[in-house]
């Protein structure tokens, strides 16, 4: 045994990559907490997108019995307009041959216009009763309702039956639809009509806590005693026939500009008005037709009313800014010393102002992004569901076609072979930093290779005792080089360097190799094409949690594509564990490189692009220990995936390489990063989604979807283990793989996104290791 030890003087100052590197690891925790933080925002997106759609918070409970006995019978007899001054409740009718037309549950963007175009036309105005979360969607429709002269009330935020919900609820849908409000058209307002609401003779004891809450607060609730149904689509003549109120009298007429088709109301409406106009009805709001009240109360002398049906001073929660009334205002508001005129057919507006005002504007913004992210995503991740689905499909496919051409028998097409039986010796390369509880088992497993090796172990400056371990072994072909540290890329051109033979075998200081590994391994080197060789890397460790669930993903996620990848011809990267390289072709590429934390994946790409063709030998066995904890976990996971992305940006160029050295370019590269970048960053807002659909909309169907996926990846999987002729047992562990593992190579991922567009560099990072993966027959 030889051993090259270069003289060790005092130890070199940080070079400018370790200088960058101890800058970005002090910048890592940061870009932690930035890839939750992304995440957090894109669910708080979707839960407030659920919430305007009513999916989040609704309670669909509708009270179909009554019970009676606590309302006065003053107010059951009473008008549809109700008030309460002082606590003391009291109704108003609608004058005769008056007509206050209100519109429920909108806006929407199709038919709240198209009724506006009809009251314009008409040279009318009505009072919408407006859903807060159709206000945060169509602020615009709002603003040029109020710009046009009608008046709006709150229908609530959500559209719940107040009479099932707390005081708290009830408040909340209050002040939710006057902050819509105060942001689509800078009002807020005094108007309010319950959801479900008719008459006021149906107020019920279920019902009128509700009422005289609002009241309290300061609102006007306003009912109906003529209804178009026009819900039920009956046709323009029924519509119109069942909104005329009978003998001249008054009425508050409802209709609906939301719900579902409103053509027919349309249609309907503009002959309504022209009928009811002939007939000497005047149309007018819920405030227009108190000031005809109030006018009429001066006019006999029965008293003034105040602030158009309103307390003086009083004002809802939300309606900051200044007051208005019938005429002259009585009130004064919190915005305001003083009292304004204003239109009075919009009397029940206040001005939004102050902190009202800026929450309205910064939630009609946040629906806004809602409404134009939620959907995109949606759109993007029904494509990224049918390329993951897709890809299933291609890798069981290409999968079955690898094995089948690979282990072909004597017979149809003759046996499958690389050529003429490769034989001669080959050198081994083992780059080892601080691996004394692994080095002796390696080299152990090597002294078993049935194929004749040289062995190079590169100690790259180890602090403990692992290059007087691998040399008080007395192996004699084992050379141990000693260096001081320079990451692993410099190992294993250092190795390469010193190299004996043509062929090199590079592995990691923690891997164990089966005996026939080597010579499987350097088979295909029979065919003077190829360049280098992917081993098939398996986890030792895996009756750990964490070894099991690698081990899954290296029989499924790493094989599976390597036999794709393979048939395809765009390998991507040649594993670290197990992997061999024409030495020539090595050294032509310019070795490995320190530009990237991925040095396998970098040099593999390089050998496409140089010519060379890279397989893959599923026969060629080794085992590699698992990381030990999640920590340990994270760190290698997001070496490799920030390691990938930097290969990849740093052989960009390859997309436009012609000829068959730009086969990576034009098939590998957009594979992986589709399906090893894209697809698994937004994978965790399918999980998202999946989650938010099992609470807030349909947990059979979406616990079926995801059932459904389950069973996908367990065929493919289970597929996976039978050409690698694994044990299933494993496999139970798949569904817990699943919600947990899976989501931390998510964040991973996203963590390594985030590094990459914020810039950064790492070294060489080594992993804690246990040295339990012995030789591979302890191994079940």
């Amino acid at each position: 045994m030889t051993t090259t030890t270069p003289s060790r003087g005092r130890r070199r100052a940080p070079s400018k990559m370790e200088r960058a590197a101890g800058k970005a690891a002090a910048l890592q925790k940061p870009r932690v907490i930035l890839a939750l933080l992304l995440l957090l925002g894109l669910t708080s997106v979707m839960l407030l997108d659920g919430y305007l759609r009513s999916e989040i918070g609704n309670d669909s409970r509708v009270r179909d019995g009554a019970a009676y006995g606590k309302v006065p019978e003053k107010i059951l007899d009473g008008g549809p307009i109700l008030t309460f001054n002082n606590g003391t409740a009291k109704t108003q009718s609608v004058p005769k041959k008056t007509i206050v037309l209100t519109f429920d549950d909108g806006p929407t963007g199709e038919w709240t216009p198209q009724v506006l175009k009809v009251l314009e036309d008409n040279d009318i105005e009505a009072t919408f009763f407006m859903v807060g979360s159709m206000v945060s969607r169509y602020p615009s429709v709002v603003k040029n309702l109020v710009d046009q002269g009608n008046e709006v009330g709150i229908h609530t935020f959500t559209h719940v039956d107040l009479s099932y919900q707390s005081t708290a609820r009830l408040k909340r849908e209050l002040l939710q639809t006057q902050l819509a409000l105060a942001g689509a058209a800078g009002v807020t307002t005094t108007l309010f009509r319950a959801p479900y609401s008719s008459e006021i003779n149906a107020v019920d004891n279920y019902s009128w806590p509700v009422y005289q809450e609002v009241g309290g607060l300061g609102y006007t609730s306003v009912f109906v005693n003529t209804d178009s149904d026009d819900w039920k689509k009956p046709g323009v003549s029924k519509i119109v026939q069942w909104a005329t109120p009978k003998k001249n009298e008054g009425a508050i007429v409802l209709m609906h500009d939301a719900g579902g088709d409103r053509s027919q109301t349309v249609k309907a409406l503009d002959t309504y008005i022209k009928k009811m106009k002939a007939k000497g009805y005047t149309f007018t709001t819920v405030s227009g037709a108190q000031a005809k009240l109030n006018q009429a109360a001066r006019a006999s002398g029965a008293g003034q009313a105040t602030g158009a049906g309103q307390q003086a001073g009083q004002q809802p929660p939300g309606a900051t800014g200044k007051t208005s009334g019938s005429g002259t205002a009585s009130g004064t508001g919190s915005g305001s010393g003083t009292a304004v005129k204003i239109n009075t057919a919009q009397a029940a507006h206040r001005t939004a102002t102050g902190t009202t005002l800026y929450e309205g504007k910064a939630l009609i913004w946040a629906v806004a992004v809602a409404e134009w992210v939620v959907p995109a995503l949606s759109w993007f991740l029904v494509v990224v569901g049918v390329a993951v689905m897709g890809r299933f499909g291609m890798m069981l496919i290409l999968a079955r076609r690898h094995y089948r051409q690979r282990n072909r028998k004597r017979g149809r097409g003759g046996k499958f072979s690389w050529g003429p039986t490769v034989t001669r010796p080959v050198t081994v390369i083992v780059p080892a930093y601080n691996e004394k509880e692994c080095i002796a088992n390696t080299l152990k497993s090597l002294a078993k290779s049935t194929h004749p090796i040289e062995i190079i172990v590169v100690d790259d400056g180890s602090e403990d005792n692992t290059s007087e371990i691998a040399e008080s072994l007395g192996m004699p072909n084992v050379r141990v080089i000693r260096q001081e540290n320079a990451g692993k890329p410099a190992a294993l051109n250092n190795g390469v360097r010193n190299a004996s033979y043509d062929i090199v075998v590079m592995m990691d200081g923690d891997t164990v190799f089966e005996p026939d590994a080597v010579h499987q391994l350097v088979q295909p080197f029979a065919d003077p094409e190829i360049g280098a060789v992917a081993g098939n890397a398996k986890v030792g460790n895996r009756n750990t949690v964490i070894g099991a669930w690698q081990h899954i993903e290296y029989v499924m996620g790493f094989n599976l594509d390597r036999r794709m990848y393979d048939l395809l011809r765009c390998m991507p990267t040649i594993p670290g564990a197990i992997g061999a390289f024409r030495r020539d072709a090595v050294l032509e590429v310019g070795g490995m490189s320190e530009d990237t934390l991925a040095e396998d994946t970098d040099i593999t790409i390089a050998m496409h692009r140089a010519g060379w063709r890279v397989v893959y030998q599923e026969h060629a066995k080794a085992w590699t220990e698992a990381p030990g904890s999640l920590k340990q976990l994270w760190s290698q996971r997001y070496r490799w995936s920030y390691g990938t992305m930097q290969a990849l940006w740093k052989h960009r160029k390859s997309l436009t390489d012609k000829g068959p050295s730009g086969r990576f370019g034009r098939v590998g590269m957009p594979l992986v990063v589709l399906f090893q970048i894209v697809t698994p960053v937004f994978a965790p807002l399918i999980d998202v989604f999946t989650v938010y659909s099992m609470i807030f909309v349909d947990f059979q169907a979406a616990l079926l979807a995801w059932l459904a996926v389950l069973a996908v990846q367990l065929v493919c999987a289970a597929y996976a283990f039978r050409l690698d002729r694994e044990k299933y047992r494993y496999l139970a562990m798949l569904p817990l793989q699943q919600l947990a593992y899976r989501q931390m190579m998510y964040l991973v991922l996203i963590h390594s996104c985030v590094t990459a567009l914020t810039g950064g560099r790492l070294r060489w990072q080594k992993l804690k290791r246990t040295g339990e993966v012995g030789t591979p027959a302890g191994v079940s």
